[in-house]
This record gives C-alpha cells, sequence and structure tokens, in this order.
C-alpha cells in the first residue's frame, strides 16, 4: 500500500504487503502482520502481536506494543522508539535524536544514537553494542552545556557487544545486568528496581 499523503491503518489481524507514506502516520492494530512499513513524516505506531519486516521513518516516534516481531531494523532520525515486553527485533534499533526504550525485548544487532536517553528495560537482551556517535555541528551549544544523556541497563538485562560512547553520557548498569566492555563512560551500578535519579 503506496501513498503520499495521508496515514495508513493496518487492520487488526490481516495481513500486508509493504506499507508506504510520505505525510501520514502509520498505525498496526493488534495481530496485523506487513512487510516493509516506511513514512517520512510521521509516527509509526503498533498494538501487540505485530509482525513486519522492517519498521523507518525520518520526522516520527516508533512504539510497539507486546510480543513485536521485526525480522530487520527499526529506524528514526527525529523521533523516540519503544519495544513493549516479549519483543524481537533481528537487526539494529537506531535514532538521531530521541529516547529508546526496550522492556524485555530481544535484540539481534546493536543499539546506535547520538542524542537521546536508553533504557534497556528488566530481561532484555542485546546481541550487539551500544553506540552513541559524537553530535555534529552545533548540537546545544546555543543554550549552554546539555544535560547529557542517561543510559540506563535494567534489572537481568544483558548487553553482549561493546558500550562505546564518543559523547559525555550518565551511564547506570543493575547490579543482576551483564554487560560488555565500555569505553568513553564509567558504569554506576545499582541494586533499586529503578536507576538513580541524577
Amino acid at each position: 500500500m503506496d501513498k503520499v499523503n495521508g496515514g495508513i491503518t493496518a487492520q487488526a489481524g490481516q495481513s500486508y504487503g509493504d506499507l508506504s507514506t510520505v505525510n501520514g502516520g502509520i498505525d498496526l492494530e493488534r495481530g496485523a502482520s506487513a512487510g516493509e512499513v516506511e513514512t517520512v513524516n510521521g509516527g509509526i505506531d503498533a498494538g501487540d502481536d505485530v509482525a513486519t519486516r522492517s519498521v523507518a521513518t525520518v520526522n516520527g516516534g516508533i512504539r510497539f506494543g507486546q510480543r513485536a516481531r521485526i525480522d530487520g531494523g527499526v529506524e528514526t532520525v527525529n523521533g523516540g522508539i519503544f519495544i513493549d515486553r516479549g519483543g524481537n527485533v533481528r537487526h539494529d534499533v537506531s535514532t538521531v535524536n530521541g529516547a529508546i526504550g526496550l522492556v524485555d525485548t530481544d535484540l539481534g544487532g546493536g543499539i546506535e544514537t547520538v542524542n537521546g536517553d536508553v533504557t534497556v528495560g528488566a530481561g532484555s537482551h542485546v546481541q550487539g553494542g551500544i553506540h552513541f556517535e559524537k553530535p555534529r555541528g552545533k548540537w546545544g551549544t546555543r543554550w549552554g552545556k546539555p544535560k547529557p544523556p542517561r543510559v540506563v541497563i535494567g534489572p537481568g538485562a544483558v548487553v553482549e557487544g561493546d558500550l562505546a560512547f564518543e559523547r559525555e553520557v550518565t551511564l547506570y548498569v543493575h547490579q543482576s545486568a551483564r554487560i560488555g566492555h565500555v569505553s568513553g563512560a564509567t558504569a554506576r551500578r545499582f541494586e533499586t528496581p529503578t536507576a538513580p535519579k541524577d
């Protein structure tokens, strides 16, 4: 299904091929399945038990309910990404400006971002690493020093690859979490169910 202007809704329990629009959001109702899901200006919102090949937008957030099945990656430029419990994403999750949150989700790739908080929530498993690129240009210099992003690795979470930070971040790692090599930041361990407030 191909559009230029307007949103797309994939109805509950139905199967679709690729879904693409330029100006508009895409809604995937519970149990829907689709191929590549792409928009330029708009968010992508999925209910529980949704399956897709890959998900991408430029200006908009991406949110999936429980038990998501994504055979490729999840990508946005300006917007956050959230995958709820029981999700499975085979490749990378990436954004430039926006928060990333995973809850009890298996990620076959890694997490790539520049500006935004990252939460690898309880029980999540990231087979790749976490990479924060250095911001380009004048991001944040106009209004004084920006607050560094928070990176939280929650209870029982695993990040197998390297955690590489090319910019300042605040890194919290739960005592029960397992992580790979860290460069560019110092991990602060915590024992409470949620990370301390800065």
